[in-house]
């Protein structure tokens, strides 16, 4: 194992981590715990969340402003220095998006989390650090003070692209499932009563068969946002609310009514048969 993935296995790892994690965790869900506050920073407008694409903009413009203090001349100062403000700007709102990802994650990813956000609170300070000097003209002190925020932005982010791209933290767990093309026979209409739950699996996806005031749904089973299960979820004004983090979905067409899900949840289309079976099928796209 090498050095780095003995770091990532240790920050995993390190339940004393949990001590300062679990609990901001839990504060952060109930500021959040608002449809409205929800839906916004899920980006279910978007169909995404927010967090990935805001990132963007303070990691740019600290980046670039680092990169004129070093090969640039006198007359890019000023810009450098717009730079650095840019990106304290928009730290603020990106890592509230952030707070709001990482408080649904657990364990091992909650706990690299909790060091992905200190990194990025390390930057931010040792920017608007850099600010001030800046403003006071020292600036071989922002500048320096501009490089360490760099640095810790830098190990920040990679920890962010593990949570993303190794631990799959938001990523959509139903991305990859299809259903059959063509109608396909996968349980008798008997089984599936009104108000009842009746899961089945068919092309390798696993789905939720249930009747609600007569209507027939047939919805993947795995919820989109961290693959909670819904067949464990309650219903109520026609939607499913699943039971992990509560993203609740419709049930007549899967959109999402409130996040933390940022896209709808599959649904497939149904028909029963003249002699008692339900078939259903991929949607035509």
């Amino acid at each position: 194992m090498n050095i780095v993935h003995a770091m990532l296995d240790g920050l995993e790892q390190a339940k004393v981590l949990d001590r300062i994690a679990d609990p901001l965790a839990a504060v952060v869900a109930r500021a959040v715990k608002p449809r409205t506050i929800r839906n916004v920073l899920s980006g279910t407008a978007i169909g995404h969340h927010l967090h990935p694409m805001l990132i963007v903009v303070p990691s740019g413009a600290w980046s670039m402003g680092s990169f004129l203090d070093l090969t640039g001349g006198k007359d890019s100062r000023k810009a450098a220095d717009i730079l650095v403000i840019v990106g304290i700007l928009s730290a603020v709102p990106t890592a509230v998006a952030g707070l709001h990802d990482w408080s649904d994650t657990q364990k091992e990813e909650r706990r690299v989390g909790i060091v992905h956000a200190a990194g990025n609170s390390l930057a931010l300070t040792l920017y608007t650090a850099s600010a001030v000097a800046r403003a006071k003209d020292r600036r071989a002190l922002g500048v320096l003070l501009g490089l360490g925020g760099l640095g810790a932005m830098l190990f920040s982010a990679f920890l962010g692209g593990h949570l993303s791209y190794a631990n799959g933290v938001n990523v959509n767990r139903t991305a990859w499932h299809e259903a059959p093309t063509d109608w396909t026979r996968v349980a008798s209409d008997a089984d599936v009563v009104e108000g009842g739950r009746h899961t089945v699996r068919t092309n390798g996806v696993p789905i939720l068969l249930l009747r609600h005031e007569g209507k027939l749904t047939a919805m993947d089973s795995v919820c989109n946002h961290l693959g909670g299960p819904l067949e464990e979820g309650t219903i109520e004004d026609g939607c499913i609310t699943c039971p992990w983090h509560q993203s609740m979905f419709r049930l007549d067409d899967g959109k999402n009514y409130r996040g933390p899900a940022a896209v709808p949840q599959p649904v497939y289309e149904t028909r029963v048969t003249a002699d008692g079976f339900i078939e259903l099928r991929q949607p035509a796209s």
